[in-house]
């Protein structure tokens, strides 16, 4: 084929693909037309996929990747427009966590308290009137020990205390926005009587009435601090109410002067004591203090509360001290005493500063007026201590914030 045959040839190609082309690429109308119809099509494809997709609308609390989370009020799982069909909670590891489905069908929570600084994972499904099912995830982690911080406090839920018995939170963090704390704390009793509460510092905050308890009244506490910010960057985990209910009411004077203790029950003396304080060297403190635990048998070590000889061992370690009762955090116990003559109780001063009363080695015989006091005697009840020649004790030294007027005790409140 000669050249010009040659380019001929493949111009009628060119032009008949071109023809082809041009055929493929304008339908014309016929092309539009085709694309109204797919519109209309996909329209009503959308629409059929919208009558599928599910009514029921899933919330999860808190909001998936939430950190500092709350181990109270986190993991919450509601639905509206549907009913919930299942839930699964477990930690990163698997683990699964109980929970429950409300019997409408419509909430679930889990069945316990959450664990701080554990990461969740919740999936959802529920279903619509149609049977129609959505579904929902979420991850979150809950607050560290780092950034939360916790109350312990005493005395115990559901427990019968003396008149004296303050309620007394001690704080594992140091807590610097205080009004807030303490905005989440409520002590009442149904006494009625005005409760006040006193920081003693950072991490102490002990609540009571201007007076004693009253007798037979029930004091309630309540914890409103999860979420509550303690510090910067520090929240409260807490959330809880306890009770307890104050007993007979008890109040023993210990007289250093006469050597005598007075046990009163409503203000009449029910058993005069014999006793040996604290000798002139070791004076026992004054005060009114509230023993705040019992022990049938303890160690007392001198080493513990400084008194140490020369080489530096306690002056005394007593590995079964009969019938103790704690008055101070410093050391000061009343209790029975063994190893001293019996001639002691009642007419001289021998002790390191504490109160003793005539007992028996074992703990044993309740004849013993260390056993009877013992017996006698419950958490919260008032031993106030008089004529020893000593200060009085402080009121953050144990349970004994009674030895602070009402004035000094609200003044030591953050609201």
């Amino acid at each position: 084929m000669t050249n010009s045959k040659r380019r001929k040839g493949l111009s009628v190609a060119s032009a008949l693909l071109g023809g082809v082309l041009v055929l493929s690429a304008c339908s014309g109308g016929d092309e539009a037309s085709g694309s109204e119809g797919n519109d209309t099509s996909q329209a009503k494809v959308d629409e059929a996929a919208a009558q599928k997709t599910s009514e029921a609308q899933i919330k999860i609390t808190p909001a998936d990747g939430s950190n500092n989370a709350s181990i109270n009020n986190s993991a919450t799982v509601t639905v509206s427009k549907g009913t919930l069909a299942e839930v699964k909670m477990t930690t990163a590891d698997g683990t699964a966590v109980a929970g429950e489905i409300s019997a409408d069908k419509t909430s679930w929570k889990p069945s316990a308290q959450l664990e701080r600084a554990t990461t969740y994972k919740i999936a959802v499904t529920a279903t619509d009137a149609d049977g129609r099912e959505a579904h929902e995830n979420a991850s979150f982690t809950t607050v560290s020990p780092d950034n939360s911080f916790i109350g312990s406090f005493t005395p115990e839920d559901g427990s019968t205390v003396g008149v004296g018995m303050p309620v007394s939170i001690n704080f594992d963090k140091a807590i610097t926005n205080k009004a807030d704390v303490q905005k989440g704390i409520t002590v009442s009793s149904s006494s009625g009587q005005e409760v006040a509460c006193h920081w003693f510092n950072a991490n102490r905050m002990d609540c009571r009435p201007q007076e004693y308890w009253q007798e037979g009244s029930k004091v309630t506490l309540k914890l409103a601090l999860d979420g509550v910010e303690g510090a910067e960057g520090v929240y409260g985990v807490q959330q809880k109410t306890v009770s307890f209910t104050i007993g007979r009411n008890q109040v023993s004077v210990v007289d250093a002067e006469t050597k005598q203790m007075k046990v009163m029950q409503d203000g009449k003396v029910i058993k005069t004591i014999p006793i040996s304080a604290g000798s002139p060297d070791n004076k026992t403190y004054e005060g009114q203090m509230v023993i705040s635990e019992k022990f049938k048998e303890t160690r007392m070590n001198g080493a513990t509360v400084g008194f140490t000889d020369d080489d530096g061992k306690g002056e005394y370690d007593i590995k079964d001290v009969p019938h103790a009762m704690r008055l101070s955090t410093s050391g000061t116990f009343i209790h029975g005493n063994y190893w001293g003559a019996k001639s002691i109780f009642g007419s001289v001063n021998t002790s390191h500063g504490c109160v003793g009363l005539s007992d028996t080695k074992g703990a044993d015989d309740p004849n013993t007026p260390g056993a009877w006091f013992f017996d006698n005697s419950i958490v919260g009840d008032v031993v106030v201590v008089k004529n020893t020649g000593d200060k009085t004790i402080a009121p953050d030294n144990g349970l004994n914030g009674w030895n602070m007027d009402w004035a000094q005790w609200k003044a030591g409140s953050a609201i």
